[in-house]
């Protein structure tokens, strides 16, 4: 029997398993200077197969639900943040208007490095467009970061962070062809367009620390 059931994966990351250093945006410093330094920032691959009857398009999102709801502490020296402080959201990538034939984004297809003050956007390759992520926000008042971060930038939790951060990353079936939005969008003005129109959904994990204790005992 034919499998009909709608799935994500990815050939980056193995699901539940970390994600590479090339797919995130900071990494550990080998040498021991730094806390951490800038890593490859390439977009991962994501994958799907037997999209439901009825799909127009596809969206992806990703988003990290580890991040400190207080990031006072977050990267400052002599302090540590309790695997078990209060969370909050953070999304990392955010693209629609997928055509359903397309069977995955590839691998550095999107990003590949840093860009300063954030790559551009909405419209991107195939007739897809970009969503704005939360580096536009997190960078706000940054006189050197400060920008519109379009698409995807991969995981740089805080390196003095006590628990490992997951990134969801969920591919939508939806029915209509184009996200009903114009102009600049993040991922919570894509969730709240999507509602009552999503024919199906499913996801794969991966996992990413700085922090060097956690590093060492994995």
């Amino acid at each position: 029997m034919m499998d009909t059931i709608f799935r994500v994966w990815s050939d980056s990351f193995e699901d539940g398993k970390p994600i590479p250093e090339g797919f995130a945006y900071a990494k550990p410093d080998p040498m021991g200077k730094e806390h951490t330094l800038p890593a490859g920032n390439r977009n991962p691959q994501i994958a799907w197969s037997n999209p439901p009857l009825g799909t127009k398009s596809l969206i992806v999102i990703c988003e990290d639900n580890d991040v400190p709801a207080d990031f006072s502490k977050a990267n400052v020296e002599g302090e540590t943040i309790p695997a078990d402080a209060p969370r909050t959201s953070f999304i990392h990538w955010v693209l629609v208007d997928i055509v359903p034939e397309e069977p995955c984004i590839d691998a550095a297809a999107l990003s590949k490095g840093i860009s300063p003050r954030g790559k551009r956007g909405p419209a991107c390759a195939n007739g897809m467009r970009q969503g704005l992520n939360d580096y536009t926000d997190a960078f706000k008042g940054d006189p050197n970061n400060e920008g519109h971060y379009y698409g995807y930038d991969g995981p740089c939790p805080p390196w003095n962070d006590e628990r490992i951060h997951r990134y969801v990353f969920t591919v939508y079936a939806v029915d209509f062809p184009l996200l009903p939005l114009k102009g600049n969008f993040n991922g919570r003005d894509v969730k709240e367009a999507m509602k009552g129109h999503i024919l199906a959904s499913a996801s794969t994990v991966g996992t990413y620390t700085l922090n060097p204790k956690l590093l060492k005992n994995s």
